[in-house]
C-alpha cells in the first residue's frame, strides 16, 4: 500500500519539488496552496497522476483547515510537511518594524502549523508511524545568531522551534515524530536568486532524512544535510 504525504505551500519552490519527487516515489500526495487555480505547474500534474490529490487551503483559515480535515477523514497520513511560509518585508530595520505585518507572519509562520497538526492529528495517528514536518529556517536559531536583525522572520521561526520541541513530547504516545528542518539558503522566490542551492538539492537532501527519521529523532532541529543545528 502506497504510503501518502499531506503538504501545505505546494505551487512553487520547495513545496512543488517535494510534491515531484514523492510521486516520483510512488507516493499518494495530497498538495494544498491558497490558488490551485494559479498553480499552473501543480495543477499540470494532475492529468499524469492519478496519485495526485490538490485542495485549495489557505493554513490562516482555521475553519477551512477544519473542513479539509473532515473531507480527509480517516485516511491515514504517513508524512505531514508543513512547507507553508512567508518571509514579511525585507530590510526592515530596528525603529522602523511593521507590526501589521509581525502579525500576519506569526500567523502564517508559528500559529498556523499547530493548527495544521491539530486538524490532521487523527490522519496522523491511523498510520503505524507518522512524521510531522516543519519546515523552519537556521535564522530561528538563536545559537546561530550573530548577525542580528531580520526581527519578524527570525522571532516566527524561533516560535515554532519552541512548538516542535513541545509537540515532540505530547506526540510521542501517538508514534508521530515531529521535526523542525531547515531547508538551506534555496534559489527559490523567498530565498531570492543568490541562494546557494537549487530546490532539487534541498528536498533530495530533506526526504533522505525524512524516510530514514525515527522516533528517536523526534524533537530534533535539522539542516538539510542531517546536521543538528543549535536552538
Amino acid at each position: 500500500m502506497s504510503k501518502h504525504l499531506f503538504i501545505t505551500g505546494a505551487n512553487r519552490g520547495l513545496g512543488l519539488t517535494m510534491v515531484k519527487q514523492y510521486l516520483q516515489d510512488g507516493w499518494n500526495v495530497t498538495a494544498c496552496c491558497r490558488e490551485p487555480e494559479q498553480a499552473a505547474e501543480l495543477t499540470q500534474l494532475l492529468d499524469k497522476n492519478d496519485s495526485l490529490s490538490v485542495f485549495q487551503l489557505d493554513v490562516t483559515d482555521h475553519q477551512g483547515l477544519q473542513l479539509l480535515a473532515n473531507n480527509l477523514q480517516g485516511e491515514p497520513i504517513d508524512l505531514l510537511i508543513n512547507n507553508a511560509g512567508y518571509y514579511g518585508p525585507k530590510g526592515s530595520l530596528l525603529g522602523d518594524i511593521d507590526v501589521d505585518e509581525w502579525r500576519r507572519v506569526f500567523e502564517i509562520n508559528s500559529i498556523a502549523p499547530l493548527k495544521v497538526l491539530e486538524a490532521f492529528r487523527a490522519n496522523l495517528k491511523l498510520a503505524s508511524s507518522s512524521t510531522f514536518a516543519i519546515l523552519s529556517s537556521k535564522m530561528g536559531s538563536m545559537g546561530d545568531n550573530t548577525s542580528g536583525g531580520a526581527y519578524i522572520y527570525r522571532s516566527s521561526k524561533a516560535a515554532i522551534n519552541s512548538v516542535v520541541k513541545s509537540l515532540s513530547v505530547d506526540l510521542r504516545e501517538d508514534n508521530i515524530a515531529v521535526v523542525a528542518l531547515h531547508p538551506g539558503w534555496v534559489r527559490t522566490e523567498m530565498g531570492g536568486p543568490n541562494g546557494l542551492i537549487d530546490t532539487q538539492e534541498s528536498v533530495t537532501g530533506l526526504k533522505r532524512i525524512l524516510d530514514g527519521l525515527d522516533m528517536g529523532q523526534s524533537g530534533q532541529f535539522l539542516d538539510f544535510r542531517g546536521q543538528e543545528i543549535p536552538w
